[in-house]
């Protein structure tokens, strides 16, 4: 007859890794130090407390790869994407920012996390004449806070920060429209400039000078037009030369 195993103590095995956050599962959970998830979290947040980010860092990331089912672990997740943006690692921090929301649409500190992702984007623009997506998307961000969150104390902030956004786009946007003038794309220069008149309402300066340059891009664009159907209609004054 085969012999029997007790289950019980199996169990109470299987639950008590379960409790403890899976960390004994973990070859690396050993490590010097504290180690369970309160320690590990009162750690970071000491560590954050006195500048060290990258410590602190650390320790979150312990409680998330050690203790993935703890109680810490959402506490860990918002305070490693805390510590990536205090080290000016914000494209890391957006990408913890935006697993947070995700993982915990209906939290509490949304507002907050929906502001610095928007934060993270904004402080990796680098140059107004490069690709804006980081500012665009940055605008976006702050646009969801002050319309799901109106009364959220990080709403008018989120207003200013639009606001910093759309005058770097409509600077952009007039650096893409002026250097068209230079290389004489009368067309497309126009384009950019009724684009700004028509979408940054709002700053007065830029919507001032697009309005003054549009009138000329659209004279120059016609200008040049008529010059270009008549060469194709007759050829070029420097084609005459060709015959002498």
């Amino acid at each position: 007859m085969p012999k029997k195993f007790p289950i019980l103590p199996l169990v109470l095995v299987v639950v008590s890794l379960v409790l403890s956050g899976c960390g004994a599962l973990n070859p690396f959970s050993g490590s010097k130090g504290p180690d369970t998830p309160p320690a590990l979290l009162e750690a970071g947040q000491k560590a954050m407390n006195k500048g060290d980010y990258g410590q602190a860092a650390e320790y979150f990331q312990r409680i998330k790869e050690d203790h993935p089912f703890s109680r810490e672990t959402a506490e860990a997740e918002l305070g490693l994407a805390d510590a990536y943006f205090r080290q000016d690692k914000h494209a890391k921090a957006e990408n913890a920012y935006k697993e947070y929301e995700s993982l915990h649409p209906g939290d509490p500190e949304i507002p907050y996390v929906l502001f610095r992702i928007g934060r993270s984007n904004f402080r990796q623009f680098t140059s107004i004449d490069l690709s804006q997506e980081e500012v665009r998307e940055a605008e976006e961000y702050f646009t969801r806070l002050v319309q799901a969150y109106p009364q959220s104390e990080y709403t008018g902030d989120a207003r200013e920060q639009i606001q910093k956004c759309r005058k770097l786009r409509a600077y952009h946007e007039i650096y893409v429209a002026d250097f068209y003038m230079r290389t004489q794309k009368y067309r497309a220069a126009w384009r950019r400039y009724t684009h700004v008149r028509d979408t940054f309402d709002s700053l007065d300066k830029c919507v001032e000078y697009a309005r003054e340059r549009v009138q000329e891009a659209y004279y120059l664009s016609l200008r040049q037009s008529s010059e270009e159907a008549r060469i194709a209609k007759r050829g070029s004054w420097k084609e005459w030369f060709n015959w002498l």
